[in-house]
């Protein structure tokens, strides 16, 4: 099976790495130590259509494919992982699930604005006790008068509180139903919130290890009130639709795992030919050489992974086993590479200014966003038919 780009591919691919390495990576550092958001570059991202790749035309989007937007996204992430996981966010999770399940009427008053890059949207699933949990979910919703009353909090949400989101998509607990064995299930719901919502707050930012860049915040809700017709998909179907969004977000986290992967490849080769120990390159070791061998065969399986993953979304076949495959592998490449790598740069590996080093401090947040590690190993083994795999379903 081939998984070569087409000319159209190819052609993106190589205006978003020119982008990332001329415009994206100069200014990463000075943002890094900022803990702010470029708008200027996000506004250029949307005046590139990146945020509009796998949107029709007819909202504001480029019609293209779920695959290229992955391509875009694997490119930024070499050289920033935040800005890389602010595209992917604002599509994956953000404009994603209205395209999905919105009405035609909330498709045409969102859509434009967010496949441009004029604003963003967020996901707001995670909770203190729900997250790979969904039925820990506690935020509730209850119809009043035409009026979805919600009353909750949610935590790390990206892209909540920038100075262009519009719109938080919330999961609420709606009823209850009953299972055929007797026992209670949540009814949970997807609900369209806009910013600046009477009761709807946003909470300081986190302190975060790495991604200083990307935009993440708690979430609180008391007695905010929005209109019926707010609300996203069918009642009680919103566990279905996030299942949907978190699958989809896979393949897409999975191609900025490859790209943080190559990032740190390219970086590690590039100062292994030009740094001299005893006369010699470092290159020249033989166990330099071998690490670095390693880290190209991490990139190129995790690439793979995520191209098998996308190609089957786009074709409409399953994908859910393989979009958890290149997360799991896509993650470790990241993590092992990002190590690998400040190794080879010894001091320099834990300067700052270094990309290697924002990396190495990226990386492990790839490990537990979008679905843990233990998450993708109960999902793939569920898939494979394994009993004992994880938790009740």
């Amino acid at each position: 099976m081939s998984y070569g780009l087409t000319p159209e591919q190819q052609h993106l691919s190589d205006e978003v790495r020119d982008f990332a390495d001329t415009v994206v990576a100069p200014a990463a550092y000075t943002y890094d130590t900022l803990r702010e958001l470029p708008y200027e570059i996000i506004g250029q991202m949307g005046e590139m259509g990146l945020f509009g790749l796998p949107f029709p035309e007819q909202y504001g989007g480029r019609g293209r494919t779920y695959v290229d937007l992955c391509l875009a996204v694997e490119q930024l992430a070499r050289v920033d992982q935040s800005i890389a996981v602010t595209l992917e966010a604002g599509v994956g999770l953000g404009a994603m699930p209205v395209f999905r399940d919105g009405t035609e009427a909330q498709k045409q008053e969102w859509l434009p604005m967010l496949t441009q890059g004029r604003a963003l949207a967020a996901f707001g699933l995670t909770e203190a006790e729900a997250g790979s949990d969904a039925a820990g979910t506690r935020t509730t919703a209850v119809l009043d008068d035409g009026q979805w009353v919600i009353n909750g909090t949610k935590q790390f949400i990206t892209n909540s509180g920038t100075r262009i989101t519009r719109l938080v998509t919330i999961t609420a607990v709606t009823g209850e139903s009953v299972r055929p064995d007797g026992s209670a299930k949540k009814e949970l719901t997807a609900i369209l919130v806009p910013s600046g919502t009477p009761g709807f707050t946003v909470l300081p930012p986190y302190d975060k290890v790495g991604w200083h860049t990307s935009d993440t915040h708690p979430l609180r809700f008391e007695d905010v009130r929005v209109p019926a017709e707010n609300l996203l998909g069918e009642r009680g179907r919103g566990f279905a639709s996030f299942i949907r969004t978190l699958d989809e977000g896979r393949v897409a986290f999975a191609a900025l795992c490859t790209g943080a992967a190559q990032g740190c490849l390219e970086e590690a080769t590039r100062y292994a030919k030009k740094r001299n120990v005893f006369g010699h390159p470092i290159a020249e070791f033989q166990h330099i050489a071998f690490t670095i061998a390693r880290m190209e065969a991490r990139v190129h399986s995790a690439r793979l992974a995520w191209y098998d993953a996308a190609s089957r979304l786009v074709a409409g076949r399953p994908f859910k086993l393989e979009a958890s495959l290149a997360k799991l592998i896509g993650s470790e490449a990241a993590m092992d590479n990002a190590r690998d790598a400040a190794q080879i740069f010894g001091g320099n590996g834990v300067l700052n200014q270094n990309p290697v080093a924002r990396h190495y401090r990226d990386s492990k947040i790839l490990e537990i966003g979008e679905g843990t590690t233990e998450v993708q190993l109960m999902v793939i083994a569920r898939e494979l038919g394994l009993a004992g795999a994880g938790a009740p379903r």
